[in-house]
This record gives structure tokens, sequence and C-alpha cells, in this order.
């Protein structure tokens, strides 16, 4: 048996979705999914591909069309030099790319330097790849970015990649293009690779997102990777690519995507398809409209736990990363290894508010929550009303 992967933990993203769905009209604040839906576009491209049959094997490197208007978008939005089509890998989702680049890149014991707090399923990948993911924390005085000097420290002789998330998930953090060249010149000087996560790309509240692969000479040694879960509402659809220069270390990632899933699913590549070639009204749509629920759901929390958590509203993304009194939670009774998980449990018992605990997304993550604020405003407000009654009443009080 490989018992190895019994140290892969499981998410308690996945954990609380699963409990999520047991309980009676949830607020369902804990997954990061929108309430939008996809495009027209999308599946109007789906519908005919499914009515001209375009439901058998396909090459395992994509769609040729697919993969060209991919290489289109990355050099028009990103900046990015592809030189060609082939170094476009389609993936089943964000997640997928993840898992067939980790597993194409590190060698067993290698190093991986990723963010505290960061996505969970990045350190399980890791761990399943053999890899040792190390983690430097973002600092919330720095808006949730690193101390690089913190980062450079934590690189030895075993460090193979820096893996980099902005905006960030869950703190919404944003790299500054200073950031960037500073970790550029760091890669470059220490002969590292980089893995840069843009999954968030198009949920920005201000400026313009930038990829560490436009800068000179890195995307040579840069592996940008995209989905169109949150761009285009299609997190159920499962679809996401990545670009690899060098045709060795690409060879062995479109290996890995063949053996985990021989091709991405057929009529989902035409939707994607449909989505590069039709309007991208959407995007600006969608952003807009995050940034009003952000808004609320800040506005909102400052009213329903006052004294009890707090946060500035993030750069990017569509999470709240809020941290928890202390005081409160020793008042409120709420003890055990984790004041985060119990917090969260507080509110999904009591509350009917999903939420992810801090310290699923890192060690010193812990004393932080997690909401998403993609939800219709109605159930951002319902949240947030039902937030107000757990924290005023008896329950929280005498601590059960």
């Amino acid at each position: 048996m490989a018992s190895f992967l019994d140290q892969v933990p499981v998410s308690a993203i996945i954990k609380i979705r699963d409990l999520m769905h047991t309980v009676k009209d949830p607020f369902r604040l804990d997954q990061g999914d929108v309430s939008f839906d996809a495009p027209d576009t999308v599946k109007q491209a789906m519908a005919k591909a499914i009515t001209e049959n375009r439901t058998h094997y396909l090459p395992t490197s994509g769609v040729p069309r697919l993969r060209q208007l991919l290489a289109e978008k990355m050099r028009r939005d990103n900046s990015i030099p592809i030189g060609s089509d082939d170094e476009i890998v389609p993936s089943n989702g964000g997640t997928h790319g993840i898992w067939a680049i980790f597993h194409a890149l590190f060698e067993p014991g290698d190093e991986v330097i990723v963010s505290d707090p960061e996505w969970p399923a990045t350190m399980a990948i890791g761990m399943a790849a053999k890899a040792k993911p190390v983690m430097v924390p973002l600092h919330e005085r720095l808006g949730w970015r690193w101390d690089l000097d913190e980062v450079e420290r934590a690189i030895t002789p075993k460090t193979r990649a820096i893996y980099l998330n902005s905006p960030n998930n869950p703190s919404g953090g944003v790299m500054l293009k200073a950031d960037l060249e500073r970790i550029a010149e760091i890669a470059q000087e220490r002969d590292l690779w980089v893995l840069s996560d843009e999954a968030y790309e198009h949920v920005l509240f201000s400026g313009t997102h930038v990829s560490i692969a436009s800068l000179p000479g890195m995307y040579a040694r840069t592996i940008p990777i995209y989905t169109f879960s949150k761009s285009y509402a299609m997190t159920g659809l499962r679809l996401g690519y990545f670009a690899i220069q060098d045709a060795k270390l690409r060879a062995r990632a479109t290996k890995v995507i063949a053996y985990t899933t021989n091709n991405v699913n057929s009529v989902v590549q035409y939707g994607g398809i449909g989505a590069l070639e039709g309007s991208q009204d959407c995007i600006a749509s969608f952003q807009t409209e995050l940034k009003a629920r952000r808004d609320l759901f800040y506005a909102g929390l400052a009213d329903a736990a006052p004294g009890i958590l707090s946060g500035a509203p993030p750069a990017g993304t569509f999470y709240a990363f809020v941290k928890i009194n202390p005081d409160w939670a020793r008042d409120a009774g709420l003890i055990g290894p984790s004041v985060s998980w119990s917090t969260a449990e507080l509110l999904i018992k009591n509350g009917r508010i999903g939420c992810v605990p801090g310290v699923d997304f890192g060690p010193r993550s812990e004393g932080y929550i997690r909401f998403c604020f993609g939800r219709e405003r109605r159930e951002l407000e319902g949240a947030l009303a039902s937030m107000k009654s757990v924290f005023t009443g008896d329950t929280v009080k005498t601590g059960r």
C-alpha cells in the first residue's frame, strides 16, 4: 500500500463542503464558488459540441483551436512571450494542472516555497509528489504580502521552486510588480523555477494583474497556471491550462495528463473555445458585482461581529479572511487546540454559515477564518443576520 498518502491531509474545505450538504437551508460561504452562471457562449458551444457528436477521444495535448486561443490570450492579456501553441497544456481544472506540474518537476525531497496562508491543495499535492512544502508567512500588515527577505532566508540547497498565488486564496493579498521583480531576481540568482498560480487573475479590485512570466527572461523558468473556473464561472466543468517553454518538462507534464485523464473532457474544451471566442463582458461584470458584494459583506460584518471578527477588505479574490479576537474567544468559552476550528463549528452548527478555519491554510493562519462573499447578495445578508444572532445569543455567552 502507498502508506505515504496517509500523511497527505484532506482539506477542511472538502470536509466542510460535505458537512454543509447535511445542513438545512445553509449559507454556502465555505466554498470558493460564485453564484454567477457560466456565460451563454460557453453553454451554446457545449450544446453544439454534443449535437455534432464531439464526444470521442482527443489528443492529450488538447483541441488545437483551444490551444491557439489560449496562446493568443496569454500573449495579449498576460504579456507572456508564448512561442508556439505547443507550449500550452489544457488540464482538468487548475488543480489537475498543479498536480501534473508538481509530478513533472519535483524529485523526492525537493523543497518548494509556498505562502502561509495558502490554498490547502497546494501543500497536499506537493506532499503527494513527495516534495516538501516550506511555508513562508504572508503578513497582514503588508496587505497579505511576503517579506521577501524571509523568502530568501527560507531557500536551501534543496529548494527547487517558488510557488506564487496572486491574488492569494484565502487572504486576497496581491503582489506588487516590485515584489515580482525581486522574486524574479532571486529565482535567477538561485536557479529556481517559479510556479505562478493565477487562478484569480480577473478578480482584482484595483490595479492591473501582472504575471511574473511577463518579466524579462522569466518565462523560461516560470510555469503560469490558469483556470476557467473563476473568470467564466465554470467551477464544475473543470477546465484549466498552463504553459511550459521547456520541451522536456512539458513532455513530462503531458505524460501525467495522459495517465490521469487521457484527455480533458471533449465537450468542456469546446465550451472553453466558446468562452474565448465570445464576448468577454462577463469578466468585467463579474468583477464589478464582486466588489459590491465585498463591500456589502464587510459593512455587514462590522455590524454582525464588532469586536469579534476584523480585517481589511481584500485587494483581490472573493474571500474575506478575517481575524478572530482571541479575548472574545476566551470569554465565549471556545477552548481547544484551534480557535479557528471552534469558531467555524459554532457558526456552522448554530448559524448554518459555511466557513473555513484559518489553520487549514497553514499553521501561522490559526486564529483567522475564511468566508466567500461571491454568493448572491440575499445569501450574504442572510448569513450576516444569522451571524449577528449567533454572536449575540446565549450559545456564545455560555460557550455551548
